[in-house]
């Protein structure tokens, strides 16, 4: 009984994503300038502070979950399996890690404000045998949030 209640209230769910667009840097472009190698193949890239403005207004009063995705394609890597990103959180959202096509819960609770503003820290590891960079190219991604309400 307890499973089919759970299975219900997890198919009543709908993930939305959230418009971070006044967010002032969403798209993550590595530098290797900054770049350590941590064995013959893995590369330690830490990348900084990235500020996330999440527009919240259409869920304040409601219980939810959000999500931070790892965009499946990442420019410049020929595999998800190269890369794991990993982030501290500067505020309310969960530190974790994840690979490209992950879609990792980060907070649950009532939103209270129309805005939710997070920075986080993030550090990629990189199998640097899975970097498909040509000349003057880069690795990039643009990461998100997604939101489920729940009943």
């Amino acid at each position: 009984m307890a499973a089919a209640c759970a299975w219900s209230q997890a198919a009543q769910a709908q993930a939305s994503r959230l418009d971070d667009s006044t967010s002032p840097r969403a798209q993550v472009n590595a530098d290797f300038r900054n770049a350590q190698m941590l064995d013959n193949q893995t590369i330690s890239l830490p990348f900084g502070h990235v500020e996330y403005r999440l527009a919240t207004a259409a869920y304040v009063g409601k219980q939810a979950r959000i999500y931070y995705v790892i965009p499946l394609a990442v420019a410049g890597l020929r595999s998800p399996m190269g890369m794991q990103v990993q982030w501290r959180s500067s505020g309310q959202f969960q530190p974790g890690m994840g690979r490209p096509g992950d879609r990792v819960l980060v907070w649950t609770g009532v939103v209270r404000a129309p805005w939710i503003t997070e920075s986080f820290d993030l550090q990629l590891r990189i199998d640097r045998r899975e970097l498909q960079i040509g000349q003057g190219g880069n690795l990039r991604f643009e990461s998100y949030f997604e939101i489920e309400t729940l009943p």
